[in-house]
This record gives C-alpha cells, sequence and structure tokens, in this order.
C-alpha cells in the first residue's frame, strides 16, 4: 500500500478553478494499489485540473465553491458496463425462474404488452436516479428505442454508452435487422458530438441474431469506431443450442465472422475452456462480469479471476433489475470479489484494489474510454464519487478500500459530479426530482399489474 503526504512550495498567485473537494482519502486507481490521505482535487470546467496534498490545495488554488469531506474517501466514478436501464419498471416481475423459462413466458411478453417510447424514458430515468445515488457515473446499455435513453442521459448529465441494439425479430423499435441498423446509425450520428453519449453496438446474443446482420455490424463498427457489446456464453443450453444449430460454439461462431476483436466486450461468459480463454487474451476480447445477475439466474460462474490473471480485460455490470434486482455497483463489488475467491479457491484472488479498478478502469476501457474517465487524473473527466466511511457500518477504519468493497453500501454515497457537474449533493439528486419518479415508477407499477 502506498500512502502520500508530501507537500510542495508555497505560490504566490492562486490558480482559479470551479471546485475544490478536500478530503480524508483520495483512491485514484492510478497509479496502482495507491491511497492519498488528507488530498484535495481540483476540478476546471469539467476535467479534473490538479490532485495533491490539501494545505497545497489551499494556497494553490481559489475556487467557486469548497468541499470539506474530512470523512469521506473520494473514488473514480463507477461504471456499470452492462445493464438494462429501462427494465426497472420490470423489477421483480417474474423472480426466482430459470434464464429462458424467465425470457420467454415473462420478460418478453411483458415487453411486447408495454415497451413504448413512453416506458424507456420513464425507467430509463429511474434507472439513472438509482445508479447516481450509489456512485455510478457511467453506464453501458442495451434496450429498446436507444434514442429516449441517450436523450434522458443528455438531459440530466448522466454519462451512458447507449447500446444500438439488434435482433432478428421485430419489436416495438424495429422490424428487422435493415430498420435496426438503419435506425441505430441515427441514434449514433445524432449524438455523435455529445460529450456525455458514446454509442455501441448492441446484438442481443447468438441465439437471437444470425450471421449476416452480425457480418455487417462488423463492418459498420469498423467504419463507426465503435465497440460491439454483446450477451455471450450466458448459460450452457446457450452453448448446447448453438452447436446443436452450427456445429460448433458460439465464440467459434463469432470468431468466424469477425466479431472476436478488442471492440467485443463480451457480457456474462459463464461457460469458458481454456483454449477459449487464451483465445480472448490473443485478440484483446473484454468480458462485463455480472456476478449477482448469473447468481440469481443460476447461470454458471463466469471465472473472473481466471480471466483476469490471464491478461482478460474483465469489467463489472449489474444487468438489469428485472434479474439482479437493483443497480448497486458497491453491492456488485463485494459480490465480484468474495464470488471470485470462491471459485478460484484462493482468498488472494480479486483483492479490493483490483476489484475497483474493475469496476472502473477497466470499465472505461472496455467501452473505449480510458483516456477520459476510469481513474483519477489531471485532465481526465471529472466523474467524482465521496462516500462517507465515518458510519458505525464502516467503524473502526483500518483500510478504506477494503472497508468500501467488504463493508460500505450504497446509502453511504453521499456526493457525486459527472463532467465536474455535482449531481448528488448530500443524498439528494439535483437534476433529478425523487417524488416525481418515485409518482412514475408507482404509476407504471399500476398499469402493469392490472
Amino acid at each position: 500500500m502506498t500512502y502520500h503526504g508530501e507537500k510542495t512550495k508555497d505560490t504566490f498567485f492562486k490558480m482559479n478553478v470551479d471546485t475544490l473537494i478536500h478530503a480524508r482519502w483520495i483512491i485514484p486507481v492510478e497509479p496502482a494499489n495507491t491511497v492519498y490521505e488528507n488530498y484535495s482535487i481540483a476540478i476546471k470546467n469539467d476535467s479534473i485540473e490538479g490532485i495533491l496534498p490539501t494545505d497545497d490545495a489551499r494556497k494553490k488554488f481559489s475556487a467557486l465553491e469548497e468541499h470539506n469531506l474530512d470523512q469521506h474517501a473520494i473514488i473514480p466514478g463507477l461504471i456499470n458496463a452492462h445493464t438494462h436501464a429501462a427494465m426497472t419498471l420490470l423489477r421483480g416481475l417474474a423472480d426466482d425462474l430459470p434464464l429462458m423459462e424467465w425470457l420467454n413466458k415473462h420478460i418478453w411478453p411483458a415487453e411486447q404488452k408495454w415497451v413504448n417510447p413512453e416506458f424507456v424514458k420513464d425507467g430509463t430515468e429511474i434507472a439513472v436516479a438509482e445508479m447516481i445515488r450509489g456512485g455510478t457515473t457511467c453506464f453501458n446499455d442495451m434496450y429498446f428505442f436507444p434514442d429516449q435513453t441517450a436523450e434522458v442521459c443528455a438531459n440530466v448529465g448522466m454519462r451512458v454508452v447507449v447500446g444500438l441494439i439488434l435482433i432478428d425479430f421485430p419489436t416495438a423499435w424495429a422490424n428487422d435487422p435493415d430498420e435496426y441498423l438503419l435506425k441505430g446509425e441515427q441514434v449514433h450520428d445524432t449524438y455523435r458530438h455529445n460529450p456525455l453519449v458514446n454509442t455501441a453496438f448492441a446484438p442481443h446474443a447468438p441465439y437471437t441474431v444470425s450471421d449476416e446482420p452480425l457480418k455487417r455490424i462488423y463492418v459498420v463498427a469498423e467504419e463507426l469506431d465503435i465497440p460491439i457489446h454483446m450477451h455471450i456464453h450466458e448459460t450452457a443450453f446457450e452453448v448446447e443450442q448453438s452447436i446443436e444449430q452450427y456445429g460448433k460454439r458460439p465464440l467459434q461462431r463469432l470468431s468466424e465472422l469477425g466479431l472476436i476483436s478488442p471492440r467485443m466486450l463480451a457480457v456474462h461468459m459463464t461457460q469458458l475452456e481454456q483454449s477459449e480463454i487464451e483465445q480472448l487474451v490473443k485478440l484483446g476480447v473484454s468480458v462485463a462480469h455480472c456476478p449477482e445477475s448469473n447468481l440469481k439466474l443460476a447461470s454458471g460462474f463466469c471465472p473472473a479471476a481466471q480471466l483476469h490473471n490471464a491478461g482478460v480485460n474483465v469489467c463489472i455490470g449489474t444487468d438489469g433489475t428485472a434479474s439482479n434486482n437493483d443497480l448497486d455497483m458497491i453491492g456488485e463489488m463485494r459480490i465480484a470479489a468474495i464470488l471470485a475467491k470462491g471459485v478460484a479457491n484462493d482468498s488472494t484472488v480479486l483483492d479490493a484494489h483490483t476489484t475497483l479498478k474493475m469496476a472502473t478502469l477497466n470499465g472505461a476501457k472496455a467501452l473505449g474510454l480510458n483516456e477520459s474517465i476510469g481513474s483519477l487524473k489531471k485532465g481526465k473527466q471529472a466523474d467524482i464519487v465521496a462516500i462517507n466511511l465515518n458510519q458505525l457500518e464502516t467503524a473502526p477504519l483500518y483500510e478504506p478500500l477494503s472497508q468500501i468493497i467488504y463493508a460500505g453500501n450504497r446509502e453511504q454515497v453521499s456526493d457525486v459530479w459527472i463532467a465536474g457537474k455535482q449531481v448528488l449533493k448530500n443524498r439528494e439528486l439535483t437534476t433529478m426530482e425523487y417524488s416525481r419518479l418515485m409518482e412514475k415508477a408507482k404509476s407504471w407499477e399500476t398499469k402493469i399489474k392490472g
């Protein structure tokens, strides 16, 4: 563990910045395994201007706004690498069922009946509020009406990678692969200059998208230079179905179609052979680990520690609230770390610092955003989360990050900044109205229950 407390020379002229955050601890992720004690972050416009000892920060900077968080740990904004935000409106609708029964008999029929632009807008707003209140500052989404998701995030100041969904069969969003691709490219064009909205192609899964649309996605993703985000090897049934239909496992099929590359963010990956892990390393594929959803649906265990130790970029996602049932990345980090130890039969794997990196910088890398977010460094976007550790649940306190991962909870997230703008202040949302969101949730509950 590296602790820092060096001081710099006094300065005679103060630099003007927008915000100074003085914290008991700053855990920057870069450099690795580092905790700064009694340090401050200076924010100018949307970026980090400096990270330095608090005494020096007070001498060097003059801020329009200062925050004294002397009982708090500051971490980079958490990155939810895989979710279906609008499905928040289906939270708890069909629990305790196997994946395919859950999908075929409950979720897809409900979506067919209810999903429209209003459903996606309202569900995304509720999800974004939940994520901000839990310290998530960026999420990677996969759902219908991605234009609505993008609009919500742009309006409330949430960072998002919007999945340009593609599936073989017709839905309320599009009728066929041609229309999915056309509408997806239109969303990309609309938001390509928005600093908070990025895009990724999101073919649903190998069992719902046929070869020709996947070949086209490969070509267009190269042209637009965006990632591809897909459920892969989620269950043993998926793998068996692929062998029966195509004579090969899904990863082999996708590899032959050109999709297994550094652009690919493969979600779940609970069914992997050693040769496939080696292929992922060789081809630079990222894996989104969703431990709570996998456990709840009994889909299997992603070998997260084995993947990490082999050199695969592993990040963390919650999946949607219909299968998790929350968007709590602090809770997801705890389960990811503890489950990995049990699966690997090794208590040293996925330590606290590695797990935080998975939920921040690794997620940014998987989404092609690691130059701008995922760690606290001068010049990076000011996506910042403050966690109040002065609570009984995290006392006594010997090591702040271990307390966050193994004892902390999302209720301890007090303040959140995205691109330098404060979106959560002392647990209160600043760009969204909590009571109005609760009214929307209750209204949809009444509709869907009938």
